[in-house]
């Protein structure tokens, strides 16, 4: 254990903002549809077309792009056919559970028991008053078919509000980086996947914690992690990060606070429905565990190449094993690296070690990593090799939902073939995990810090000094003296240094 000298006083920080076309070679390529790199004399901030301005309406754009691709489902797809929704990648939940999970028919989430196989709604309490939120703003005349594309279309609008803010949020959270959200504001998975089901609402409310915590407002931070947590499980996965990183810089009193926000948030949305209607509140937890394995993961690769698959309690304890591995793995690199990790690359490892190790991955979860690892590893050409990925897992599901539905005239994509796209997950996924560990273990090769800022999400956490370390943190980073530009000295050897 060693403390390490602060990093604030060592060098004036830049703060002009970054320009990505003009240090980002594939940003710069790509900008010669609109005029080509930022100018060396351009006058910025001079327009109302601020860089945060134009990332919403970019996403609120391509939100829209992803609701034309929907259009064959809307029109007919959702309710005639067994595999035109698959053959056309246009696959909703949100349609099918307007009736399957009785909003149609009025009846009360947690409190009103289905008629169907699932008892209860399986959804978080904040997802289902969002859910239903909409059906009360869903007509209810005309025939089922018209009233799911209603409910579809109202809950569209909403969600596209939850994409203005993810985009707005992350554009503002690394505060010299806004131009970094035009990569969540255009990742085309996130426009494909934006409207399957309602995760979206979580991610918003994460990424507005994310925001809040970059501005050192950990209440905030805590409350609206909480409801995120509320709305989606995933969310709580960022105290981890946040525990080591506070425990390495002495940050014990704001960590404490977001832990108790966070706590008293999820509490008052959890407890009414809990206490007056305990066996719909449980339904999403029993059926997480309950449930088998599912796509997307390389325990369904497992599955179906073996002749005696796992239980799903088998799956359950291996799964939550490698899961408590790759925690350790993260909380001993945040307090053995050469410089402290930045928050949003602890952050989108420990999400992402969940979704490589989990037993199912939904094609919308892809919509939790976008923002996360936009902070994380803000580079356009890692960012894009993630994403193609991430597009070729999305369309290999619908082709392969499309073989198995549509009989002996097996059309679309075979077993084989979706085990290739599950692996092409995996493996996009991995690098991005692999490049972003790469950063934190050679810190002069993050492209945020390389332009002379040290953690603009970490909020108290950004030029804090080290109080505990183990290893060889305490030592600067070996080939610091490698690349010439902005930087935040870490480590100094000054004995006058506090």
């Amino acid at each position: 254990m060693c403390p390490m000298p602060s990093a604030e006083g060592t060098q004036a920080r830049p703060t002009d903002p970054v320009a990505p076309t003009r240090a980002d070679s594939v940003a710069a390529s790509g900008s010669e549809l609109i005029g080509g790199p930022l100018g060396r004399h351009a006058l910025l901030g001079t327009s109302w077309w601020t860089p945060v301005r134009i990332i919403a309406l970019v996403a609120i754009g391509m939100f829209a792009i992803g609701l034309v691709q929907k259009a064959p489902c809307y029109n007919g797809g959702w309710f005639f056919g067994a595999s035109s929704q698959y053959t056309h990648a246009c696959y909703s939940d949100i349609p099918h559970l307007y009736n399957g999970r009785g909003f149609a028919d009025g009846l009360v989430p947690y409190f009103d028991r289905l008629p169907g196989d699932m008892e209860y709604l399986e959804y978080p309490v904040l997802t289902g008053v969002f859910m239903e939120v909409a059906a009360w703003l869903t007509p209810g005349s005309g025939s089922i078919q018209h009233q799911e594309k209603w409910y579809w279309m109202v809950n569209a609008g909403m969600l596209m509000a939850c994409a203005a803010v993810i985009a707005v949020c992350v554009a503002r959270t690394h505060a010299r980086r806004p131009w970094d959200g035009l990569l969540v504001a255009l990742a085309p998975a996130f426009a494909l996947t934006a409207t399957i089901n309602w995760d979206l609402l979580a991610v918003a409310l994460t990424a507005s914690a994310m925001l809040m915590w970059s501005r050192g407002r950990s209440l905030a931070f805590g409350v609206l992690l909480g409801l995120a947590t509320a709305a989606k499980l995933y969310p709580f996965l960022l105290l981890g990060p946040l525990l080591v990183l506070c425990w390495r810089a002495g940050k014990w009193k704001e960590f404490g606070t977001a832990l108790g926000g966070a706590a008293g948030a999820w509490v008052v949305v959890n407890l009414p429905v809990m206490v007056f209607a305990f066996d719909g509140w449980s339904k999403f937890y029993t059926f997480s565990q309950e449930r088998g394995v599912d796509f997307g993961s390389f325990w369904l690769i497992m599955a179906q190449n073996s002749k005696d698959p796992l239980e799903t309690e088998t799956v359950n304890t291996l799964a939550t094993l490698l899961m408590l591995l790759c925690c350790a793995g993260v909380a001993a690199l945040a307090l053995m690296a050469p410089r402290r990790p930045r928050f949003a690359q602890l952050v989108f490892l420990i999400v992402a070690a969940f979704i490589l190790t989990n037993k199912v991955y939904s094609p919308q979860y892809v919509l939790w990593l976008v923002p996360l690892a936009v902070l994380a590893r803000p580079r356009w050409r890692d960012f894009l090799i993630w994403q193609a990925c991430e597009v070729a897992y999305f369309l290999g599901i619908w082709l392969y939902l499309a073989y198995t539905t549509s009989g002996d005239a097996h059309k679309g994509l075979p077993t084989d073939g979706y085990h290739w796209a599950i692996g092409v997950h995996l493996a996009g996924t991995f690098y991005l995990c692999v490049v972003v560990v790469r950063d934190i273990l050679m810190p002069q090769r993050d492209v945020v810090r390389r332009e002379g800022d040290d953690d603009p999400s970490g909020g108290v956490l950004d030029g804090a000094e080290d109080v505990f370390t183990l290893g060889r943190a305490a030592h600067p980073p070996r080939h610091a003296a490698h690349f010439e530009g902005p930087q935040v000295e870490w480590g100094a050897t000054d004995k006058s240094s506090p």
